[in-house]
């Protein structure tokens, strides 16, 4: 069976942002401990990353499933606490891997693009 993106508003965005998504919520708890509305806040500010709480409450729960994350309760000045998320040391362990293969794989991707499929 083949599968062809049509091209139109968000279609290839959304299917290299559904394999990458995951690794940017790493990245930012990497900076420091988020809440999930945080994240969503602070995502929203990057071009290309806009995502809703309905999109992250299910990541978050299956990198926390998977190790990749932990929480914490915290006391909020602005309502009830608040769970807390940080990056796991198998977590960065992923991350890692996952920045080095970005890096070969972006590296392939540019070339070819810029080539046009001529080395």
């Amino acid at each position: 069976m083949l599968c062809m993106v049509v091209p139109g508003r968000g279609g290839v965005l959304a299917q290299m942002r559904k394999g990458a998504l995951q690794y940017c919520v790493l990245a930012l708890l990497r900076e420091r401990e988020r809440y999930a509305f945080d994240l969503v806040r602070s995502m929203s500010e990057l071009p290309g990353l806009e995502t809703t709480e309905g999109t992250l409450y299910p990541l978050l729960s299956r990198l926390r499933r998977e190790g990749l994350v932990e929480t914490s309760w915290q006391e909020s000045a602005e309502g009830p606490p608040r769970r807390y998320y940080r990056v796991t040391p198998t977590g960065v362990q992923a991350l890692d891997q996952f920045t080095r293969e970005w890096a070969t794989f972006g590296s392939t991707v540019d070339r070819l693009l810029r080539s046009g499929g001529t080395t």
